[in-house]
Parts: structure tokens; C-alpha cells; sequence
């Protein structure tokens, strides 16, 4: 029996990087190529989805899923499923911990859905790992809500660094994000500039 024609590293690499934020790139590349769907790229274990999820792309994790990539825990949380978050811990309530692609903790997916009650859920299993990261997802996509409740449940560094080097409050200011850069203010952030150790 002939097995399907296996795309080469270079051509998974391509599609897991458009994956990351190129809607119209994935829907070109995976009709001419549906072997991609689930191929994880081999340098960081990271499928389509997994890059769809850990950079808040809700449109490419929805038309990966149409096209049949499995849910998983983080890419639920990214998109904010509330029911399907909870049917994965009621299977295996460490979920509440998950981490995704580049080890990025569940909880900071869920900042970028800027679900409260998600964000209850995960805490209520043992849950909650990675406040301080989860900060810059809530500031990408501006939910100020998520920020207020991650400031309670446990942020403990309101300068940790985005992948950028920016903190919370320059990533709000960049933003434009007043409201949000207030609250960071008012907990003691600082203004956006992490003074290297002299």
C-alpha cells in the first residue's frame, strides 16, 4: 500500500510559520498540501495549531480546526471555549497547568481570550501558573478585565519582559491602552523602561 508523499522540513517550517499569523498563506498552503495539518515543525515540536494558539490567531486556529486538527487544551483557552476547557479537565485535571508550544503556560492563552471564567476554572483545578507572562497576552488584545483579575490572582513581577524586551506597561502605552496602563501604574509598574544593572 502507497503511503502519502511526506512534505519535506522545509515545507513544514513554511506552513507552521505562516501559521503564526498569515491567515491567507495557510489557506493557500494547506488545500494544495493537507499533509501539513497536524505535522509539527521539528526545531520547537509545534504544530499549525500550536502556533495558531500560543499567538492569539483566532480565524487560522478556527480554519485548522475546520479542517480537522484535534483540540487541544491551550488552543480551547486561546479561543476562549469555556465547556471544552472544562471537558479536558474533568479528563485530567493537571490540564490546569498545560503548557504549549515553547512552553508558554496555559493561562497566558487564556489571557488572550479575555475569558474571566475560564480564567476561574483554571484556577479552581490547581491552575494559575505564569501570571506574569499572562499580563501580555491580556495587553495584546486589550482586555482589561483579564489584567485587573491577573493582578489579583497572582502577578508577582509587573515588569516581566515580553519576547520583545518590553514590559507590561510599555507594551500598554504602545497599545494606546490608557485605561490599562493606569492600572499598571497605580500597582506600582514601572514606566516601561528596564533599567539595566549597572
Amino acid at each position: 500500500m502507497d503511503s502519502a508523499p511526506q512534505p519535506t522540513p522545509e515545507l513544514v517550517e513554511e506552513f507552521v510559520i505562516a501559521a503564526h499569523g498569515n491567515l491567507e498563506k495557510v489557506q493557500q498552503m494547506l488545500p494544495q498540501h493537507p499533509e501539513l495539518l497536524n505535522i509539527p515543525w521539528a526545531r520547537f515540536n509545534e504544530t499549525p495549531l500550536a502556533a495558531a494558539s500560543h499567538t492569539g490567531r483566532r480565524a487560522i486556529a478556527e480554519y485548522l480546526l475546520a479542517a480537522g486538527a484535534p483540540l487541544t487544551v491551550c488552543c480551547a483557552a486561546m479561543l476562549g471555549r469555556t465547556d471544552d476547557v472544562a471537558a479536558f479537565l474533568a479528563a485530567d485535571p493537571a490540564l490546569a497547568n498545560a503548557r504549549g508550544a515553547h512552553g508558554i503556560p496555559i493561562l497566558f492563552h487564556t489571557a488572550m481570550s479575555g475569558n474571566l471564567a475560564l480564567a476561574d476554572l483554571l484556577l479552581a483545578h490547581g491552575g494559575g501558573e505564569g501570571a506574569d507572562d499572562a499580563l501580555h497576552g491580556a495587553i495584546t488584545y486589550g482586555h482589561t478585565d483579564m489584567v485587573v483579575w491577573l493582578l489579583d490572582h497572582g502577578v508577582h513581577n509587573l515588569d516581566a519582559l515580553d519576547f520583545r524586551g518590553k514590559t507590561p506597561l510599555a507594551a500598554a502605552l504602545e497599545n494606546g491602552q490608557t485605561a490599562i496602563a493606569d492600572l499598571l501604574r497605580a500597582r506600582g509598574a514601572t514606566e516601561g523602561v528596564v533599567e539595566a544593572a549597572s
